[in-house]
């Protein structure tokens, strides 16, 4: 069996899907959820043992599948992972059973659908980063982008239809250069799909070039970058909660994951000579689309626009061409796809119970929900980058590349770098404050009726963002 864990970790949620269809036309919407959460369970076990039999000494691809597809093109059925793609198909299987469970009260409308959209595009996202040929991985890489279009456009809010739409445009543009270069590199090697032969290939610069920004056109689309970003705001507002969660855990990786299969290894000479282009698009994300987060009322909106510039970090550390960066982005690819989903989880909680997105309407969640509104700060703070959270460690390897070797003698001499590092992430730490400002009638409330439970969760809320703000005051004085 081991030899056919990946072709498992893909069908096993698509074949699944189908039958959670099934399985809501004969037993009804119970039914439908019971089989969709084991599916999901099953889909989440096939991929442990990726984890735990993956040999780290081993630096190439592992648990290979290769067979004959279609023989008249040299196109093949050809599966791997290496120690980048692994940990993608073990975070998309996991996201996978908590979407499931997030909208197990909260969907009532066509729940078997709404299941199987999400079990289906989780198959077809492991089938893109186990995917060792290019019209297979092409093939998986377009077909994601169904069973998404139909969650924004069928369960999503009033724009749904508008958002679902321009989603849709954006992604299809990019990827219709994404198949012109595909076939490029078909002809240029003489009639082979096979993507590690690519990797081998000699392209001249010119040709690199045009190839590259080809690449950067498809993929930015999908981090999203600046300035082809717009979508993303849309999408995440009108998506229901699960939508989201994997958008923003899983979707928005696979244009980062383009760069690390496609971009740096096939076209090398070009990706050092257009990468001062690439990393002005990620400082623009990191800082500007901060600012832009930072007058956001509505806090999905406010998440959506953070993600934009958490990405920016993960293209930066790319485009740096050192290891330690490269690593730093992996990491806050990973770190992003556990925070930013559990920060629209936490979302979706509130709206269901004050059925807004507003921040001025979040005062007071301490006083009923104590528990919940630490997890959702530290959250928060992860999201961040607190030092001791995966998104400082994350944050901080991504510019620790040969153009950032001065930064902790810079820092250490000017604190003001700290601020200025920070400025695309404090949109949520004063989203967090303003709910939390509105806590002070609360807090007489607590005292006077004597609820110390909830009182000790406001007060260590009260204590991490006393601290954290004092921290940087302190810097900035």
């Amino acid at each position: 069996m081991s030899n056919y864990l990946l072709s498992l970790a893909i069908w096993i949620p698509i074949f699944g899907g189908l039958a959670v269809l099934v399985a809501g036309r004969l037993g009804g919407d119970s039914k439908a959820r019971g089989a969709a959460l084991l599916v999901a369970i099953a889909a989440f076990l096939v991929t442990i043992p990726l984890w735990t039999g993956f040999n780290a000494a081993n630096g190439g691809m592992q648990f290979v599948e290769l067979k004959t597809w279609i023989p008249r093109f040299n196109i093949n059925y050809h599966l791997g992972v290496d120690g980048i793609s692994m940990l993608f198909v073990v975070l998309n299987a996991f996201i996978t059973i908590i979407v499931v469970a997030a909208g197990w009260e909260v969907i009532q409308n066509k729940v078997a659908q709404y299941n199987a959209a999400f079990l289906i595009m989780s198959g077809l996202m492991n089938g893109i980063f186990t995917s060792l040929d290019g019209v297979l991985f092409y093939v998986f890489f377009e077909a994601s982008l169904i069973p998404l279009y139909l969650i924004i456009g069928v369960w999503g809010g009033p724009n749904r239809v508008y958002a679902a739409f321009k989603f849709f445009l954006y992604t299809l543009f990019g990827s219709l250069l994404f198949l012109i270069a595909l076939m490029y590199l078909f002809i240029q090697s003489g009639g082979s799909f096979s993507i590690l032969e690519w990797h081998k290939m000699p392209i001249g610069l010119g040709a690199q070039v045009w190839l590259f920004l080809a690449f950067l056109i498809a993929f930015a689309v999908k981090v999203p970058m600046w300035p082809v970003h717009t979508w993303l705001p849309d999408a995440h507002v009108e998506a229901p909660t699960g939508g989201s969660i994997v958008l923003a855990a899983i979707a928005l990786k696979l244009g980062a994951y383009g760069f690390l299969r496609f971009s740096l290894p096939i076209l090398p000479d070009a990706s050092h000579e257009l990468s001062g282009l690439v990393v002005a698009l990620s400082l623009i994300a990191v800082v500007y689309i901060g600012f832009v987060a930072l007058v956001q009322e509505d806090m999905k909106k406010l998440v959506a626009y953070s993600s934009i510039a958490h990405m920016g970090f993960v293209t930066l550390g790319f485009f740096m061409f050192s290891p330690m960066g490269i690593e730093g982005a992996l990491v806050q690819m990973v770190s992003h796809g556990f925070v930013s989903g559990a920060m629209f989880f936490c979302i979706g909680v509130m709206y269901d119970r004050v059925h807004s997105r507003q921040i001025a309407d979040y005062g007071g969640v301490v006083n009923k929900m104590p528990k919940f509104a630490a997890l959702f700060m530290l959250f928060t703070m992860a999201s961040v980058g607190l030092p001791g959270t995966s998104g400082f460690v994350g944050e901080f390897l991504s510019l620790a590349g040969p153009g950032f070797r001065d930064f902790t003698r810079i820092a250490a001499s000017d604190p003001k770098v700290w601020r200025d590092i920070l400025i695309s992430n404090r949109e949520e730490l004063l989203a967090q404050s303003k709910i939390f400002q509105r806590n002070l009638h609360a807090l007489e409330l607590m005292i006077s009726s004597g609820n110390t439970e909830a009182l000790e969760g406001l007060l260590e809320q009260a204590s991490i963002t006393r601290g954290t703000w004092s921290m940087t005051s302190k810097h900035n004085t």
